[in-house]
């Protein structure tokens, strides 16, 4: 399973997540120091474009293999999503309350708000559990990124999805 999400979404996101590692008088990295490295292809998975463009060709090549998902498909229609999940899985449902039980159990809401994930260190790289849950909407960008940001992204975008079928700007949702 693969998801993906819009990349000015994607770039806030990173952007707090690492910032979690800075020590509080270091306060957060600049956001426009970590936006121009984003845009040149500075990520810890490598590129964003050429990562998500790789996995969505694997996933036409092999969609018995590879699930992918969009984020903002997932926000907008979490039951359809599971559905499609559990048919890749090959386990249908009988019901729907067990999608509905499904959605719910795995919803951002309950998983954020569980003890497990809001306390304690994760083991590997020692931050905090919480860390990965921070706000699970699709738009946030809008409150980080200035107009001149979101339009360069944007370019960027485009040019490095130019023909392979695949959208993934959140707010043409």
């Amino acid at each position: 399973m693969y998801i993906t999400r819009d990349p000015k979404d994607s770039f806030v996101s990173l952007w707090h997540f690492l910032n979690v590692k800075r020590k509080q008088e270091e306060g957060p990295f600049p956001i426009d120091k970590a936006f121009e490295e984003y845009c040149n292809g500075g990520h810890p998975f490598g590129p964003f474009h050429d990562h998500v463009v790789e996995y969505r060709e694997e996933s036409l090549k092999w969609p018995e293999n590879i699930f992918f998902l969009k984020y903002k498909e997932m926000k907008r229609d979490p039951k359809g999503q599971v559905k499609k999940l559990a048919s890749f899985l090959g386990r249908l449902f009988e019901k729907d309350e067990d999608v509905e039980k499904i959605v719910w159990r795995r919803s951002f809401e309950r998983l954020k708000n569980l003890e497990v994930n809001k306390s304690g260190l994760e083991p590997w790289v020692g931050i905090p559990k919480s860390s990965y849950f921070r706000l699970g909407v699709v738009g946030d960008w809008r409150n980080s990124l200035s107009l001149e940001m979101k339009q360069r992204l944007d370019e960027i975008t485009n040019m490095k999805l130019k023909g392979s079928g695949l959208e993934l700007d959140a707010s043409k949702v």
